[in-house]
């Protein structure tokens, strides 16, 4: 076996070359990645101290929220500091680290969202055995499945690159490590990776979300041929609307970057669609899911409604 460790480091490229616009960059992505970490963070917090959202519903949208803090974490900041940077090195351990976390994080978010269209499809059909159904222990070994399973599917692709060979460039076409841009540049057959990132990654994915659309098509099937109500229907769907908007705006962008075959020409293409779930997507999941959510918004009134009348009577008894 090659010994792969002579590789010190990767020269990120980033998202421009153009020196003018790396301040704008750099604004944009230090507002998204505070957004992300303020709305993400309060719905944890909400979640957390209201105990009418503790409920199945409610535990994997707060997997979610941990998740897209973790996500947009592993990139991120990386970013950032890059961007003020002239040096936009990343050692080999900390590439292959990132590649690590990326995957395992965004296969997790994959599977969570399948586990929540599961959760919608019960509470839903089976309204009367949803508590026993979805019980506690279920929901645990639902989302530990769900991160134990990524974890190991990260393990893969970043066992499998570690061991590759770079000898044409220590330059990334990309704005942080992944599969696909360390791949352009490993010397030797890189067929068997393309093949795991293409078959196993699109069959995780596009499993999910088959899972996903499945559970949808079961809802419709049921509220149109059992109840024959078209009031429930849009009662029902009202309450699923938020999540299949999240899983829109996850599926559409990971399906276009990693089921097509790596090529020199997708990878300025790959880089805009990588700000989208990697950045923008986290930032949206926390105000599709408040702004749409009823029980949420209440929550949130309830939380800092208590909080200013906490601080009026402080402000009035010292005066």
């Amino acid at each position: 076996m090659e010994n792969v460790t002579s590789v010190d480091g990767f020269l990120l490229l980033g998202l421009t070359s153009a020196h003018e616009l790396q301040p704008i960059f750099f604004m944009m992505f230090l507002t998204i990645y505070l957004l992300n970490l303020a709305g993400n963070g309060v719905i944890l917090m909400i979640i957390t101290l209201e105990r009418r959202l503790h409920s199945p519903m409610y535990f994997f949208l707060g997997n979610l929220s941990c998740l897209d803090i973790c996500y947009s974490s592993v990139t991120l900041p990386k970013v950032l500091i890059n961007l003020l940077s002239r040096h936009r090195t990343i050692s080999f351990l900390g590439c292959i680290a990132q590649l690590h976390f990326f995957h395992f994080l965004g296969s997790t978010e994959a599977i969570l969202l399948a586990v929540m269209a599961f959760d919608r499809f019960v509470a839903i059909c089976s309204p009367l055995r949803y508590t026993a159904v979805m019980n506690p222990q279920l929901c645990i070994l639902l989302a530990a499945m769900a991160w134990i399973t990524s974890f190991f599917y990260a393990l893969m692709h970043s066992v499998m690159t570690a061991h590759l060979n770079f000898c044409h460039s220590h330059k990334l076409s990309h704005f942080f490590c992944d599969v696909k841009p360390l791949l352009e540049v490993a010397c030797g057959n890189t067929v068997l990776n393309q093949r795991l990132l293409s078959v196993v990654t699109g069959s995780i994915s596009m499993g999910a979300f088959l899972l996903t659309l499945l559970s949808y098509f079961y809802i419709i099937a049921f509220l149109l041929f059992k109840n024959q109500s078209c009031r429930a229907l849009r009662k029902a769907l009202s309450t699923c609307t938020s999540h299949f908007m999240v899983v829109c705006l996850f599926y559409g962008p990971v399906g276009f970057t990693y089921i097509r075959p790596a090529t020199a020409s997708a990878m300025s293409e790959d880089r805009v669609v990588a700000i989208i779930y990697s950045a923008v997507t986290p930032v949206l999941n926390p105000l599709i899911y408040t702004l749409r959510n009823k029980e949420v918004m209440l929550a949130l009134k309830k939380i800092f409604g208590k909080k200013l009348l906490k601080d009026h009577q402080l402000h009035g008894g010292h005066q």
